[in-house]
Parts: C-alpha cells; sequence; structure tokens
C-alpha cells in the first residue's frame, strides 16, 4: 500500500516544479503513515500546521526515520481524518525540507507537500 517513490536530490532537480498549483485542503487530517525501505511496519505521525502552505511533521533527529528520510524523497503518505485510523487518502507526498526545532530539543521538523492528489 505504502513505498517510496522516489529517492533523494538526484530525482528532484527543483522543488517548487513538483509542488502542485491547487493546494489541497488538509484541515480535514489529522495524521500521516507511511512505510520506509520496504518495511512491513507504519510509521505514524500528527499533522502539524495544516492550515498553511507549509504542513510538516515532527522527528526525533536520532530516529530511523529521520536518517532514512532525504529532501526530494517522494513516497506514497496516507492521510487519515481526525483521530481516526479507518478513513484516510493516499497521496504522492515530497519531502521538502528538514529544519531543526528551536522549541523541542532533539526534533526535527520535516516539511511535506502533496504533489499529486
Amino acid at each position: 500500500m505504502f513505498k517510496k517513490v522516489m529517492i533523494g536530490n538526484d530525482n528532484v532537480n527543483d522543488l517548487d516544479e513538483c509542488k502542485l498549483e491547487a493546494k489541497t485542503n488538509l484541515n480535514e487530517f489529522y495524521s500521516v503513515q507511511f512505510h520506509l525501505n520496504g518495511n512491513g511496519l507504519p510509521y505514524l505521525f500528527r499533522l502539524r500546521n495544516k492550515t498553511s502552505n507549509n504542513p510538516y511533521i515532527l522527528v526525533k533527529k536520532d530516529s530511523f526515520v529521520f536518517n532514512e528520510l532525504k529532501v526530494g524523497d517522494i513516497l506514497d503518505m496516507a492521510y487519515n481524518q481526525d483521530e481516526s485510523l479507518g478513513s484516510n487518502k493516499l497521496f504522492k507526498t515530497l519531502i521538502t525540507s528538514k529544519i531543526p526545532h528551536d522549541r523541542y530539543t532533539d526534533h526535527s521538523i520535516i516539511g511535506l507537500s502533496i504533489i499529486d492528489n
């Protein structure tokens, strides 16, 4: 159901050209889940800043997920509505940035952009 579609910066020369002209309304979604490198377990993260054009997830810097995700990666991510895992929508999602978070020590902001809906 989930897979990493493309890996790293080599596949994406211009991150802006991958972004959708019409932004998907993310207000109805609470979290995202995805798989990495064929791992059978899904990773689940609360979706943050979903009212803007710059949604993100917050990830610990010493985690497997942080080390595996690269700016420019495109993954199939399931966007879950509210706090329910039963109803979700699958979107191809571009990793746009990895920025240290000032408020939460040892965490980083992973920027997301839906590129296919």
